[in-house]
């Protein structure tokens, strides 16, 4: 495998060569062909030719298959993916040591997004057009887009059913995503022209910087190594790197298509992340229109730019692109229609809002520096802990993108516009602490569905790609370097101590990113639920319990009032204050209101107290049949 940048052989025509003159056959004086005889004298018997080597049969098929496999398995792009999935396990170990029973963070968030995944693959097998009204909120219309979705990762929600299959469902995906934005940093970073040393910086810096282990709760956060990708496929059917810029002939609309198809699934995980990603993307096609016009009218006459294949493969593209995102915007609009104040207010954007500071602190998940960054949390977040504000990368990644500016493989102009996009990504990154939000508010004033987004610290994922690019560019610089030193050897390439060393910043990186995070045994599932037919209303229910009760009901999808997400009706914020005197006249006078026809009453929650009275009351007077169960009581309302 070779260590020089990515790159692909460019198809030649075959050219015509000349063949030796085949005998033919004469005519005679009438016209008819004359037998063909051949003209030259040759021996009849070849004397020596028993001493010839014998000939060498083609190989059949099946050797040809072997070989070909042979090739694809030490294939860069194989060993690269297989590194992946190794280095994601151990980093993120022990997710997988137990997956049915444990999960990464805490039993909150990510007990949400396994009901996601499931209820997803569950839609679109029972009943495709109706996968945005899921089965809890009940009866809130649209309730699957009260938080982002995961919708994308729907073929996994099709192996499996009930809360086991979930968690080990969301555990595998949890540890992939990990790999995947790897592997997504490190293809793009071979694309712009990295060496694999830098490539493998690049990876490892946009896939385990200490910030992320914060968001280890919020797998469509984590979900982001198709951004990575889709523009190392979208650079590469282009025929770009920033080592050798646009080169016509290394052009593949494919790859451009393949580009297009990863940046829809990627928008399908959510808008947290896909909004932003979106309006990039935008801005590279509206770069790309104006370079593509400039070329065909002032400067470039032969190659043409770009090609026809290669514009009909971007215009089919982005027309899936933007189909997909008009298709998951649509629910999210109706929301806000029927509930205008699920909109985050300027104020919640501030309070989300990180200090610098924030990039130069870690969460306390992390091994190196969680200990270390106690007292910068505490003076940042004071008693509510560190939320969205640690955005730590890496200070070893740092060091390498500050040497990065001064000796790179990439050239300077290159750099400087990396440079721009730390700084930018990093301003946008701190929303309203940055130049008193003015740059902020700009974009939450004009930019549709950008006010949607509370948490801005989120978009340090744009600041660790550019720093890592920029680090890649340091480490290639040193081994093209080290190439040049080593030329006049035999075999003309490294040491094989200087090659394992060049790997050494890749190991810093990663040592920076270990995390000794919880991963607490989720809650089983109360017998009981197993008696619902639903609608049903489960007790207590409150933002944490209700995260689990969601989990628990991917055994049969029962309907029900209860739901956990970023966003609460205050219908159910006020039907949850009534539950706490359940049961008497106002609280069964609210359930029949709304169709709800049972209620279970859990004996141990999650989490919340349960209703004084539910345990004891029979609730005869308002027309309840009580039903103990062991682990909890259900109460059955009559019409």
């Amino acid at each position: 495998m070779s260590d020089q940048p990515a790159e692909d052989t460019p198809a030649t025509e075959a050219s015509d060569r000349p063949t030796e003159a085949q005998p033919t056959a004469e005519k005679t004086a009438d016209g008819n062909a004359a037998d063909a005889t051949v003209t030259e004298d040759k021996p009849e018997t070849d004397p020596f030719g028993k001493f010839a080597p014998e000939t060498v049969r083609p190989p059949g098929r099946l050797r040809r298959t072997a070989v070909g496999l042979g090739r694809a398995l030490i294939h860069e792009w194989t060993l690269a993916a297989l590194a992946s999935l190794v280095i994601a396990a151990a980093m993120t170990w022990p997710a997988l040591e137990y997956p049915l029973y444990t999960i990464p963070k805490d039993i909150w968030d990510p007990t949400l997004q396994a009901w996601q995944m499931a209820w997803a693959g569950h839609a679109v097998t029972t009943n495709p057009l109706g996968v945005w009204d899921s089965n809890t909120f009940y009866p809130e219309p649209y309730s699957y887009a009260f938080s982002d979705t995961l919708l994308g990762y729907f073929p996994a929600g099709l192996l499996g059913t009930g809360p086991g299959a979930a968690l080990l469902r969301y555990n595998i995906v949890f540890v992939l995503a990990f790999a995947l934005a790897f592997f997504g940093a490190y293809a793009l970073a071979r694309q712009l022209g990295a060496r694999i040393p830098g490539a493998a910086v690049a990876g490892a810096a946009f896939a385990y910087a200490p910030w992320r282990w914060e968001q280890a709760g919020h797998l469509h956060v984590l979900s982001s190594g198709g951004i990575a990708l889709c523009l190392a496929m979208l650079a590469r059917g282009h025929g770009y790197s920033l080592r050798h810029g646009y080169r016509p002939e290394f052009r593949r609309p494919g790859w451009a298509l393949a580009g297009w198809l990863v940046a829809a699934w990627q928008i399908s995980l959510g808008f947290g992340i896909g909004l932003p990603f979106a309006y990039v993307l935008a801005g590279v096609a509206v770069v790309g229109v104006i370079a593509y016009v400039s070329a065909r009218l002032f400067f470039w006459s032969e190659p043409k730019p770009f090609g026809w294949k290669l514009l009909g493969a971007d215009a089919l593209g982005g027309l899936i692109f933007a189909a997909v995102g008009a298709l998951m915007a649509i629910p999210y609009f109706k929301v806000l229609e029927l509930h205008p104040y699920a909109e985050r207010s300027i104020e919640e954007v501030n309070w989300y809002s990180p200090p610098i500071i924030g990039f130069f602190t870690a969460p306390d998940t992390d091994v190196m520096w969680g200990d270390a960054h106690a007292v910068a949390r505490q003076t940042m977040f004071g008693q509510w802990g560190s939320g969205e504000k640690t955005l730590l990368i890496g200070f070893a990644v740092y060091g390498l993108a500050a040497a990065g500016l001064v000796y790179s493989t990439w050239r300077w102009w290159q750099r400087v516009l990396l440079a721009v996009g730390v700084v930018v990504s990093a301003g946008l990154a701190m929303g309203t602490q940055f130049l008193d939000g003015k740059v902020y508010e700009v974009l939450y004033d004009h930019l549709p569905g950008w006010s949607a987004i509370r948490t801005p610290g989120r978009l340090v994922i744009w600041t660790t790609l550019f720093v890592g690019l920029l680090a890649a560019g340091a480490i290639s610089a040193f081994g093209d370097r080290a190439r040049d030193l080593t030329r006049e050897r035999v075999p003309a390439r490294p040491h094989v101590v200087l090659t394992l060393a060049m790997f050494l910043p890749m190991v810093l990186v990663l040592a920076e990113g270990l995390q000794r995070m919880d991963f607490p045994t989720v809650p089983q599932r109360p017998a009981a639920m197993a008696q619902l037919s639903g609608p049903a209303m489960i007790l207590p229910s409150n933002q944490l319990n209700d995260e689990n009760v969601m989990l628990w009901s991917t055994d049969g999808f029962v309907r029900m009032v209860n739901g956990g997400s970023g966003f609460t009706p205050r219908s159910q914020d006020e039907l949850r204050k009534l539950m706490e005197n359940f049961p008497d006249q106002a609280s069964v006078d609210a359930l029949k209101a709304i169709g709800v026809r049972e209620v279970l009453v859990l004996k141990h929650p999650s989490y919340g107290d349960v209703p004084q009275n539910a345990l004891t009351a029979d609730g005869q007077q308002f027309g309840l049949t009580r039903e103990d169960l062991g682990d909890g009581i259900i109460f059955h309302l009559t019409p």
